[in-house]
């Protein structure tokens, strides 16, 4: 085993401009490397720099009309790491920006991987809801992974995973709201118009309140291009609600968990989705319709005494290595080394997340903590 660094943790309050600055500051090693790896990605794709900056600057309209306050917040990151703007961008963009290039180019995208699962408080062994996702992707990124914990006077506060100079990835909120992402692939993603890069819906989701507020910004925001989300609300007065978001660029359908229990991995499932869409990434990630079985298969027994430990014990499975649940570094189908880069397990109502860079190769966790708003939770349940 190797012992990874635990991913910081990064204490962010005060204006957007403020936030960014100290993110930007604390992280500018990480961001750095996570901008050059994928600058790199789209120099392969025939855009260079001088053009990246073109299609950097090219988004920000969109997300100015989305939130403001996030082109405010990348531009803080963007001086405090002393970066260009363009770099900040990327790294919330990136999945955008790369297969843009890679389609005008006829080449296919790189998604992510990752298996996601829900237990709801009657599945678990205490009552308390518990939400967790291995994420799947470049090998690099479990040494740019961050922590940050954002002190809000607006909204709940927020504890996120993300990549350096991204504005959230997974996590959670004060209110007792939970999130994770998995890739998907359609026939329709980068074809349908302008759209909202995926991390600034996923911050938008951990600055709701209310489960219906996260629900609306999913459902009723354009993407470029598909996405899964998985979304669990624990109140402050007991029990809990989660569903599941697979998003197409202009389309949305729902799922919800099946005696308690939720799992998604990286191909449509819902049957109106695989009735309207063609499933166009089992081709760059064919584990996933086994990933999300043995996930299912060995949680589906404790229901009703699940736990996290027993989420983790699923998500370590290491069936068919390395195209496994838990994947070891190996090269993808165009040779660039993927690895389930984190672990993240959350019990949203109480705040807590662990995790874990690299499990395959390490099993060091670290617990990272908000401490939940009970007034806001109890409001939401309201």
């Amino acid at each position: 085993m190797t012992d990874y660094a635990p991913f910081p943790l990064i204490d962010l309050s005060g204006s957007p401009r403020e936030r960014g600055r100290l993110h930007g500051k604390a992280a500018a090693d990480r961001l750095r490397r996570g901008a050059r790896m994928y600058a790199e990605s789209l120099l392969k794709s025939g855009v260079d720099w001088p053009e990246l900056e073109r299609r950097a600057e090219a988004l920000v309209p969109t997300i100015d009309t989305f939130d403001p306050t996030y082109v405010e917040e990348m531009r803080g990151i963007a001086e405090g790491a002393d970066q260009p703007f363009a770099a900040v961008v990327l790294m919330n963009a990136r999945t955008e920006l790369v297969a843009a290039a890679r389609q005008q180019r006829a080449t296919r995208q790189m998604p992510d991987g990752c298996t996601a699962a829900l237990a709801l408080p009657e599945a678990s062994a205490d009552g308390a809801l518990l939400h967790g996702q291995n994420w799947d992707w470049r090998a690099e990124c479990a040494e740019t992974g961050v922590v940050l914990r954002i002190r809000r006077d607006d909204g709940p506060d927020i504890l996120t995973f993300t990549e350096a100079g991204g504005l959230a990835r997974s996590g959670l909120n004060s209110a007792g709201i939970g999130l994770t992402a998995n890739a998907l692939e359609c026939d329709r993603d980068y074809r349908c118009g302008p759209g909202v890069p995926l991390p600034f819906i996923r911050r938008k989701v951990l600055e709701s309140a209310r489960l219906a507020q996260a629900v609306q910004t999913i459902v009723a925001t354009p993407k470029l291009g598909s996405n899964h989300m998985a979304v669990s609300h624990a109140p402050a007065g007991g029990g809990g609600e989660a569903f599941g978001f697979e998003c197409a660029p202009d389309e949305t359908f729902w799922l919800q968990p099946e005696q308690g229990l939720y799992v998604h991995a990286n191909h449509w499932i819902a049957p109106s989705a695989r009735a309207k869409v063609r499933d166009t990434g089992l081709a760059e990630t064919p584990c996933s319709i086994y990933r999300d079985k043995r996930v299912r298969e060995q949680l589906a027994p404790k229901r009703g005494a699940l736990t996290l430990d027993d989420f983790r014990a699923a998500f370590f499975d290491d069936w068919n290595a390395p195209w496994s649940v838990c994947r070891p570094p190996r090269p993808n189908t165009r040779g660039v080394v993927t690895a389930t880069a984190a672990m993240i397990l959350m019990r949203p109502g109480e705040g807590r997340l662990d995790a874990c860079p690299m499990p395959a190769l390490n099993r060091r966790f670290t617990t990272y903590s908000l401490t939940p708003d009970r007034t806001a939770q109890r409001q939401a349940a309201d």
